[in-house]
């Protein structure tokens, strides 16, 4: 198995100081790495639906469609303005990144056309990188909050776990994310 830290590339001080921007896209020009990538997703995930954060999280969710025999759903966050919607249907929810306060959109429909277990949804949260958690920690605390409608029927949203390329563990709460579901982290990079 592969060292999938050494495929990553880090910027200093990009898009600002003091951010250590990682990037992924090196997993896009090694099809060897991308795929041992998808499989130890695929092996981690234990919910049919999947939701993702905009936009390099899509790359990695959206082949799971192809190869899960699990995953039937991929639910996409979206930036401000990126998602059209039906009266009701669209859901803000704001975040604290480590760049600052924002803004993030998920339709209930998108939900909804996904497989529940019960009378719940149950998620799997994948994002590419997780620093200061705000992200997460946001998207899913509304999530959790969320009824959706199927068939006349009401369902419960539940995130049933996190998932994440990469982990900064010196920078996030931990209690506060393990208090919503587990995490599993693919690389750990820890402070200097």
């Amino acid at each position: 198995m592969m060292n999938f830290k050494d495929i990553i590339n880090h910027y200093p001080d990009f898009p600002k100081p003091g951010i250590d921007f990682i990037d992924i896209i090196p997993f896009m020009s090694n099809k060897e790495a991308f795929c041992q990538l998808i499989d130890e997703l695929d092996a981690h995930v234990h919910s049919p639906n999947v939701v993702t954060v905009e936009a390099r999280g899509f790359l990695f969710a959206a082949p799971l469609l192809t190869q899960s025999q699990l995953v039937k759903n991929v639910i996409p966050i979206r930036k401000k303005g990126k998602l059209p919607f039906a009266k009701g249907d669209l859901c803000d929810v704001q975040i604290m990144k480590e760049y600052g306060p924002d803004h993030v959109f998920f339709r209930k429909s998108d939900i909804a056309a996904g497989e529940p277990e019960g009378d719940t949804f149950y998620l799997t949260f994948f994002d590419d990188v997780l620093a200061t958690g705000g992200t997460a920690a946001g998207i899913a605390d509304a999530l959790n909050k969320t009824v959706v409608v199927r068939d006349g029927k009401e369902y419960k949203v539940k995130v049933k776990e996190f998932i994440f390329l990469i982990e900064f563990p010196d920078l996030y709460d931990h209690a506060r994310l393990e208090a919503i579901a587990p995490i599993k982290s693919f690389v750990q990079i820890e402070g200097d």
